[in-house]
């Protein structure tokens, strides 16, 4: 439950990025000992996730946002349909068990309600590898008794096939060069864990990476980067509520084209060391986006931008250029009376005076996000439900807005 009308302020603290820390977990199979995390965020998908490890037979310890795990046991090449269907990402696992077991049998992730990802890249570039791949009864299929070296050009710079082939390729025999790899600054994160474990990367964060195989790593203890859309959620909070908050622990070199646009509203974003202090301006003005792949604006953005151009002085268009159904919460938002006319990928958005409280759902997690924002904008009460979504990819959201003063709270459902 939202009660809309009250201004943001304060400090908060930037949980550890989901994104950063599932891939970064999953690498632990990839040696033995046990490999220490630090700043893990306490979410669903990374629940998901050591739920698979466990089954797939390494052990786990955690103590609060500290995770451990020990791959020594790890034996079983197989991760079915009831663990991945929870969460794709669980594909990432294909990777490191085909490189440390020589076979893998791994579910085909589930339908997405953002879209088709399909992981074609992926079994391609295992190919390239010198994987056989099938396909048989909705998995996949993988053996090779030595991955081998090779160049494989990605199609599309996928985030999780990069990271997947990169997995693969550091026990590979041989050098492995990934054109058109994928630039996120998580991508970056999983190297730099990697190298510390004793991989041989050159060029991870640009679109050509050289992977030099080596026979084995060693366990790492390291921290998990800051999640780049809990800010750029709560730098837009802060802006919808004409709010004064300052993010601590964040990465503001990760964040350049949310703050571009963020200014271009109106909005005073000054960035110190790790801080970002974001003041909302009294009127907010219209600004058109297109997501792109970082270091573009991030489609993780797309939704809560949506929500501030809703009120926004003037007309705005948002372009969607990464899923072709993420558009799913506009219909939710013309609830509360956003003004928006979808056009395949482009949605043009008139803003309104104010948004009016209503019950609404959450469909997809970053959708889930732009609706609790919605409501911290609205006249009257908003009730958001299916907020589980929300619990995937932010840790305790409502608990981080009522520390800056929203009226927010969470019911049973």
């Amino acid at each position: 439950m939202v009660k809309g009308g009250k201004r943001l302020e304060g400090e908060v603290k930037v949980s550890g990025a989901k994104n950063a820390a599932l891939p970064i977990l999953v690498s632990s199979l990839l040696v033995d000992g046990w490999n220490t995390y630090h700043n893990v965020p306490r979410l669903m998908d990374i629940e998901s996730t050591k739920v698979l490890l466990s089954k797939l037979g390494a052990d786990l310890e955690t103590d609060g946002h500290e995770v451990r795990i020990n791959a020594r046991g790890f034996n079983n090449h197989e991760a079915p349909y009831d663990l991945v269907r929870k969460m794709r990402a669980s594909i990432l696992v294909l990777g490191p068990i085909l490189a440390r077991l020589k076979k893998a049998r791994v579910s085909l992730p589930g339908g997405c309600a953002i879209g088709a990802r399909p992981i074609n890249l992926h079994l391609k570039g295992l190919a390239r590898l010198g994987a056989k791949i099938d396909l048989q009864h909705g998995y996949v299929e993988a053996e090779a008794q030595q991955l081998k070296g090779n160049e494989i050009y990605l199609d599309v710079a996928t985030v999780t096939g990069t990271e997947n082939l990169m997995m693969a390729a550091v026990l590979a025999e041989g050098t492995t060069v990934l054109r058109n790899a994928a630039r996120e600054p998580e991508i970056k994160a999983l190297a730099d864990v990697l190298v510390q474990m004793g991989a041989d990367i050159s060029g991870a964060g640009t679109s050509i990476m050289v992977i030099n195989g080596v026979p084995e790593l060693k366990p790492v203890s390291v921290s998990i980067l800051p999640d780049r859309i809990e800010t750029g959620t709560l730098m837009v909070a802060a802006a919808l509520t004409q709010g004064d908050v300052t993010l601590v622990g964040c990465e503001p070199a990760h964040l350049e084209a949310v703050t571009h646009k963020l200014r271009l509203t109106g909005a005073d974003v000054v960035s110190r060391g790790s801080s970002i202090r974001v003041r909302g301006p009294a009127e907010i003005a219209s600004v058109d986006i297109k997501t792109l792949a970082y270091p573009g604006f991030p489609t993780d953005m797309q939704a809560q931008f949506m929500v501030l151009m809703s009120v926004a002085k003037g007309l705005s268009m948002i372009s969607e250029t990464i899923f072709e159904n993420r558009f799913i919460h506009v219909s939710e938002l013309k609830r509360m009376g956003a003004d928006i006319n979808v056009s395949g990928n482009t949605a043009l958005i008139k803003g309104v005076p104010q948004l009016s409280g209503a019950p609404v759902m959450a469909t997809d997690l970053r959708a889930s996000a732009s609706l609790v924002l919605a409501g911290l904008a609205a006249r009257g009460t908003t009730e958001v439900r299916r907020v589980y979504h929300l619990d995937r990819g932010y840790e305790s959201l409502e608990k981080k807005l009522a520390l800056l003063g929203a009226d927010i709270y969470r019911e049973k459902e």
